[in-house]
């Protein structure tokens, strides 16, 4: 942990949080889904050094310690594409392999077809390849019930309601114990809230109460606002993404 470097890179009007380790020509690019930050990667960082890579993490805009959007309910994947664009102009890097987890995946694949001069290749973790506008994602949206909760955080106001009865870090541990399991609760009805539905007593084996730390405190920082409007608030509206 102590190798990895710290900087801020000029992405449009906004200065992303990048981490990084490694040197040489060989770049490997890392993408966060939610509730990650640029910490989610640590051990794959070090290991893609250690094969003789630069690796490289970038906190979204929003997230993490990367500066917010002016207006973070009109963030879009399209400015988390553009944002992965400028990471390589700033670092002058021509081209990379992009590694995506969760809404991370949906940019990395947006990048490869909208960017293929600076994709060498793309790895997809937790969802497979689909890209908005053209995801069977809408069409399974009827069918998903409606305590679930991503249609609970889709709404405006839901989750800000739930979460905001909890400090941060409690959020944050509740929120990666829901993640854990092998399926996420779903709500009985529409008094239930997600957040009263997760026994967070017991951390999961893998998730330290260090990484609780750090999470919760970077989640201080930044809040949920744009986490909560990318991915969740543009779930239903993928056919206004501009391929």
């Amino acid at each position: 942990m102590e190798k990895i470097q710290h900087s801020h890179v000029q992405a449009k009007e906004l200065k992303l949080h990048v981490a990084e380790i490694g040197t040489g020509p060989k770049v490997v690019v890392f993408l966060h889904g939610f509730p990650e930050i640029w910490y989610s990667w640590r051990h794959q960082m070090i290991a893609v050094a250690n094969a003789g890579y630069r690796a490289i993490s970038v906190d979204f805009r929003g997230y993490g310690l990367s500066e917010h959007p002016s207006d973070p309910e009109k963030a879009t994947f399209n400015d988390f594409v553009d944002d992965a664009v400028a990471l390589l102009d700033s670092l002058g890097i021509s081209k990379a392999h992009f590694v995506g987890k969760d809404f991370g995946a949906f940019v990395a694949a947006m990048l490869a077809i909208l960017y293929s001069d600076r994709v060498s290749s793309i790895i997809l973790l937790g969802v497979p390849f689909l890209l908005p506008g053209l995801s069977p994602l809408q069409s399974q949206l009827p069918l998903i019930p409606p305590g679930f909760y991503m249609l609970r955080w889709m709404v405006p106001g839901r989750a800000e309601a739930d979460f905001g009865r909890f400090d941060v870090k409690t959020v944050v541990r509740k929120v990666y114990t829901m993640f854990s399991g092998s399926l996420p609760p779903v709500a009985a009805d529409d008094n239930q809230e997600i957040m009263d539905l997760v026994d967070s007593s017991t951390l999961p084996p893998w998730f330290s109460e260090e990484d609780l730390a750090e999470y919760g405190s970077l989640y201080e920082k930044s809040g949920f606002r744009t986490a909560l409007q990318v991915p969740y608030r543009l779930s239903d509206k993928f056919s206004q993404v501009n391929l």
